[in-house]
């Protein structure tokens, strides 16, 4: 019979081979941490099916929460998380989240590639505004919008009624009902607030555009893309499509990524 002593240091062999030998610690150490960023009317969990993509190949990977009260704000929290991981970082933006990895990487050595999904990639000075409202097509206007005051401004919901249409028309009623409930408002105030110097114009960008999108328009998204040169591949989907075309997307991630 073993003794308890054997039995301690033969579990503690194999627990020493099994970390050398696994090869998911092995190569999450050689690849860049995935950073995953929500926009406005979401939050981290719309990116769950590509982050379990992600994982599974090994990534490290953090869905970051987006506090959706300012540019500037949300920016410098982001930059603040960013300044706690090791590199090299690949930072992914949806909607709103564009924005603020934008500005987020910029300075910041550790980040590889910017990944924008359905995404805002604006410029020095550009507003949400004014880039969702140069192609003609979004769908999100002020009457699809429910405003409700909080202590330091003004937030804006997408209405119930109108969320799938907006925001996520391939996906089942079922489930768009369920992330109307459960959106996160953004402050009206970082519409009309300008971006500051973008870090595209530095760091080596993707986008995945969206071509059946109601809130950004895809000429738009093809007009920040372009601007951005951009490594760009196009999917029928909606503005969520990192929901409704998880593997497209991861695919853009690990090409961004290597």
């Amino acid at each position: 019979m073993p003794t308890r002593r054997n039995l301690i240091a033969g579990s503690a062999a194999i627990a020493t081979g099994a970390l050398i030998g696994a090869p998911a610690a092995a190569s999450t150490r050689s690849k860049p941490t995935v950073v995953l960023v929500h926009g406005a009317f979401a939050d981290a969990s719309g990116w769950n099916d590509v982050a379990r993509i992600l994982l599974h190949d090994g990534y490290r990977v953090l869905a970051s929460p987006n506090p959706l009260r300012s540019v500037s704000g949300d920016s410098a929290y982001l930059a603040s998380i960013l300044a706690t991981l090791p590199g090299p970082l690949v930072l992914v933006g949806h909607s709103y989240g564009g924005m603020v990895i934008t500005n987020a990487a910029l300075g910041n050595p550790n980040v590889k590639a910017l990944v924008y999904v359905a995404a805002f990639a604006p410029d020095s000075g550009e507003t949400l505004q004014q880039l969702q409202l140069k192609y003609p097509g979004t769908k999100l206007g002020e009457a699809a919008l429910d405003f409700r005051q909080h202590p330091g401004g003004v937030d804006g919901y997408v209405k119930p009624e109108v969320f799938r249409e907006v925001f996520a028309g391939d996906l089942p009623r079922s489930t768009t009902d369920l992330m109307a409930a459960t959106q996160r408002p953004g402050d009206t105030t970082t519409l009309g607030e300008p971006s500051g110097p973008p870090a595209w114009r530095t760091v080596p960008s993707f986008y995945l555009v969206a071509r059946d999108d109601n809130l950004i328009p895809a000429a738009a998204q093809r007009f920040m893309a372009s601007r951005a040169r951009a490594h760009t591949v196009e999917v029928r989907a909606s503005h969520v499509a990192m929901i409704s075309q998880p593997r497209v997307t991861a695919e853009l991630i690990r090409k961004a990524a290597r």
